[in-house]
């Protein structure tokens, strides 16, 4: 029987709801992303982002109103954009700190998380999100902070999350073999390359969704249905 020693998991749909992202965190990024560009264009880590978003579009030389209009469109279009992502946790740090809002946690996670490592398990986050946005969400989520739970985090910089070297490079980063490591992702395809690179796979389809009656992967309705 093969022994999991580490669990990857993913954010949206899987410890969290969509809806908290799509619904509370876009829109609170979006609407102050002009005003936080002219505020905080000049300093350096922005002005980083800024060209990376100039370079990956493959423009050479804008206004700056025009990288705000593209970052905005990005925004609308759910773009997996590296640049984007980490504007918009910059952005996200001051609502947490502000107190504007708290992540959403589904309601077992918590537990869950805190039972894993107590059990001895290395515990890591690979979400879209940057990685700071990753450390930001689970500092200030509903359960209270979190972070000590985790090992580890990983953003699109590592790969995208549909291609199987992405989670080979996980793998070699957390310094385990292939298949002593758990991949819990709401994503079939995102769960497909885990699978391509040798992880083990758990689909996450929380209420209302359906399991369907043959599933791709071992399909679970919540974190306490997973036995590592």
């Amino acid at each position: 029987m093969t022994v999991i020693r580490a669990i990857v998991t993913d954010i949206e749909g899987t410890t969290s709801s969509i809806s908290f992202v799509k619904d509370v965190l876009f829109p609170y990024a979006r609407h102050r992303l002009p005003a936080f560009i002219e505020t905080h264009g000049d300093q350096p880590h922005v002005q980083h982002w800024l060209h990376e978003a100039a370079r990956e579009a493959g423009i050479i030389e804008a206004a700056r109103q025009e990288i705000v209009e593209m970052l905005l469109r990005w925004t609308d279009e759910d773009r997996k954009s590296t640049a984007l992502k980490a504007l918009q946790g910059m952005i996200w740090q001051e609502g947490y700190e502000a107190g504007e809002y708290r992540a959403h946690l589904y309601p077992e996670v918590a537990a869950r998380l805190h039972a894993w490592r107590g059990e001895g398990l290395h515990l890591y986050v690979y979400s879209s999100g940057s990685v700071p946005a990753q450390r930001l969400f689970f500092r200030y989520s509903e359960a209270g902070d979190l972070t000590p739970m985790f090992a580890g985090y990983f953003d699109t910089q590592t790969g995208p999350k549909r291609e199987p070297a992405s989670y080979e490079r996980i793998v070699d980063a957390i310094g385990e073999r292939p298949e002593h490591v758990l991949f819990l992702s709401d994503v079939v395809e995102e769960l497909d390359a885990a699978r391509a690179a040798g992880l083990h796979t758990g689909w996450l389809l929380r209420p209302p969704l359906d399991v369907p009656a043959q599933p791709r992967h071992p399909a679970y309705t919540s974190f306490d249905a997973i036995e590592p």
